[in-house]
């Protein structure tokens, strides 16, 4: 795959949010009552994770500028997430969500308003021709303007011949139209390179009662080249020019599941873009997703990807000589 020009390695749009996770462990916010505050959102976790691994990322999104903007601004600027695009507006509220501590699928309650009011004025286009990567999620989507704004910015990257990442993480209470929420992915979509959804999101969009393989190629009918499906346990599917390739879950212990699937695709576009092929890609991304899973919040310090290669040598190699 050839990676486009660009001093910038990801632009991330859509959602910057303060996530209360819970002290407490459990999978209702029910049984929840204390909560500590980290910055969140699935575009603002990308472009986090990706700096913490060396590459250069900034984040166009919508906070109020209050406390929790300030907040967020100052996550993002300390990971190194260039923030000059980041709108601050004093006529809206940034968004909060509550987040259940859990290994396993959270459960959350929304609390939303600066993240959606992002308008398409307030995308940049010269910091889309700077990227090399541009990437947004379904959130983002699920109400105007900000769906406006990442139409935007897709047809432009999309003209630019950038490469684009959809997150397709569709959760009816945030968006219960489902119909319009197919329509509005499947639009999208034909511009996208590429996509990870959990078996969790492709049951939630499409319905239960499917093969993985047919998920799958649901994804692939709507335009990405390449589609990767995680399955928890079961491990991931890779599915790229016509092959489908399984890869091996690692056992770990799960301290808190909230932004791990962010971690594995951070870890994805960063090998990608050091120029691995996907299955390898994969692996990498397996080994950022397992920092993430031992923690709760964002990764308080950077990630060695040179690290992470040395270990992935090296388990090639015990392999290779475990099949002599």
């Amino acid at each position: 795959m050839k990676i486009p020009a660009g001093d910038l390695d990801l632009l991330a749009i859509g959602e910057a949010v303060v996530d209360m996770i819970s002290l407490e462990e459990t999978d209702s916010m029910q049984d929840a009552y204390t909560f500590r505050k980290y910055q969140g959102g699935s575009p603002a976790n990308l472009a986090v994770y990706m700096a913490k691994l060396g590459k250069r990322t900034a984040l166009i999104s919508k906070t109020g500028t209050g406390a929790f903007g300030l907040f967020l601004k100052d996550s993002l600027e300390q990971a190194g997430v260039e923030t000059q695009t980041l709108v601050m507006d004093p006529h809206v509220h940034t968004t909060v969500i509550f987040i259940s501590r859990t290994p396993r699928t959270a459960d959350s309650v929304a609390l939303r308003e600066g993240d959606y009011h992002l308008t398409p004025d307030e995308v940049d286009e010269a910091t889309i021709a700077r990227a090399k990567i541009i990437y947004s999620s379904t959130f983002a989507l699920s109400r105007e303007p900000a769906r406006a704004a990442v139409e935007k910015a897709f047809r432009l990257a999309h003209q630019y011949g950038k490469l684009i990442s959809l997150d397709p993480n569709y959760n009816p209470p945030i968006w219960p139209d489902q119909q319009e929420a197919r329509a509005v992915l499947r639009k999208l979509f034909r511009y996208v390179t590429f996509t990870k959804p959990s078996l969790d999101d492709a049951r939630r969009l499409f319905g239960p009662g499917q093969t993985e393989e047919t998920y799958i190629d649901y994804y692939h009918e709507m335009g990405p080249e390449i589609v990767v499906l995680t399955m928890g346990q079961a491990g991931i599917l890779l599915s790229h020019q016509g092959k489908k390739i399984h890869i091996p879950s690692h056992p770990v212990k799960v301290v808190d599941a909230t932004g791990a699937g962010d971690a594995f695709w951070a870890g994805f576009l960063a090998a990608l873009l050091d120029g691995n092929p996907p299955e390898r890609c994969i692996h990498f991304a397996r080994e950022v997703a397992k920092r993430a899973l031992a923690l709760v919040g964002p990764f308080p310090d950077p990630i060695d990807r040179q690290e992470i290669y040395r270990l992935l040598d090296a388990q090639e190699k015990t392999n290779a000589a475990s099949e002599k």
